[in-house]
């Protein structure tokens, strides 16, 4: 136990003196937080609409105060003919243009029916369905009205039954994006920070030739694991504790369920990451192919994490990877915890996988530690 408190101890030291590590470690992460949680927002807004009215009636005039009405939309122009609408479009000044046809009031009012072309630059498949969404409300919620102000439906409407519904948001009644964002990229700014440096400490041994003499001395091969790796694993947990005070100061992300929950998690959540770590630092010899290694592994899963796209609407192939992902685990027990307020019962499936994860990975980076270092 001496022997690995001496090798924290030499590692600590080793990372203080370096000023850019410890930027890297406290600074980077701040910046990223805060720059990422704002940045990331599943709400679609200033979209640029172009409008062609030529109708010019009283029914078409109400339709475009609607449209411009809305918060979503920037009015990019108004028209008289579709050509300037698809110019803008070509030259990217317009997302998409709704156009108003002539005879628009006069079908309405004596058909009780009315056509109108709507087009949409769908090049963002997201944006695109998200805007045309906003569009068809927009012309339901007139098309509704409209029709109840008409003579012929008016009495008919005043008998018409009514059916009023009443809603409620569990969990996020703000329906914040901060709350939902916020613990993701907590989990994110933990891995980077777990697995970059721990695949490139151990590396960086064999890369300055050190490595050799390590293993002539009368340390154990675990106490040198032990000794390299643990350093990180405090440090990412008190990476986690300074995010969580940010979340909650800054962004004013709740916290229903206990933070001890959490902090259980984490710690077998970093053994874990950080024994992928361990195994990259293995079967690389220079930082440099450590650092790519690692990368390619972190993009995989943090885009398979379900933070950005739900995992439910991936393939079925994409969601049977996604069950050796750990970093999808531990944005889900975040969420749970935090906005939730789940207990140990409920993220206990969660906790029993990572356990075994970390177990798994770990034995594998050190028997492949042994070979590679025999």
């Amino acid at each position: 136990m001496r022997t690995i408190l001496f090798l924290i101890r030499k590692e600590f030291l080793q990372i203080f003196r370096h000023k850019i590590m410890l930027v890297l470690i406290f600074m980077m992460p701040l910046i990223q937080l805060i720059i990422l949680a704002n940045a990331a927002d599943y709400e679609v807004d200033n979209i640029k609409l172009f409008i062609i009215d030529r109708d010019g009636s009283t029914a078409s005039g109400r339709l475009v105060s609607l449209l411009k009405a809305s918060e979503h939309f920037i009015i990019a122009g108004y028209g008289q003919n579709p050509q300037e609408a698809y110019a803008a479009i070509q030259a990217n000044e317009t997302d998409l243009f709704i156009d108003i046809p002539p005879d628009f009031e006069k079908n309405l009012s004596r058909e009780n029916s009315a056509s109108l072309q709507i087009s949409v630059d769908a090049i963002n498949g997201v944006k695109a369905g998200v805007s045309n969404g906003y569009v068809q409300s927009i012309l339901q919620g007139f098309a509704q009205n409209y029709r109840l102000e008409l003579p012929q439906f008016s009495s008919v409407s005043i008998r018409a039954p009514r059916i009023d519904l009443q809603y409620s948001n569990w969990f996020n009644p703000e329906l914040s994006y901060d709350n939902f964002m916020v613990p993701g990229i907590l989990v994110l700014l933990v891995t980077l920070i777990g697995m970059f440096l721990s695949s490139m400490n151990i590396v960086k041994e064999k890369e300055i030739g050190t490595i050799e003499q390590i293993n002539v001395t009368p340390i154990k091969k675990y106490q040198f694991i032990i000794g390299k790796l643990a350093p990180f694993w405090l440090i990412g947990l008190l990476e986690l504790s300074f995010g969580l005070v940010v979340a909650k100061l800054l962004f004013q992300v709740p916290f229903v369920g206990s933070l001890w929950l959490i902090y259980l998690f984490a710690g077998i959540y970093l053994l874990a990451v950080l024994g992928i770590g361990l195994l990259i630092s293995t079967i690389t010899e220079t930082q440099q192919q450590a650092m790519f290694l690692s990368w390619f592994c972190l993009i995989i899963f943090i885009l398979m994490s379900g933070l950005f796209t739900p995992i439910e609407s991936m393939p079925g192939w994409a969601q049977q990877i996604t069950r050796f992902n750990p970093v999808a685990y531990f944005v889900d027990v975040m969420r749970l915890v935090l906005l939730k307020g789940s207990d140990i019962i409920g993220i206990q499936p969660h906790l029993k996988t990572m356990l075994i994860y970390a177990l798994v990975i770990n034995v594998l980076a050190v028997l492949n530690y042994r070979k590679a270092s025999s």
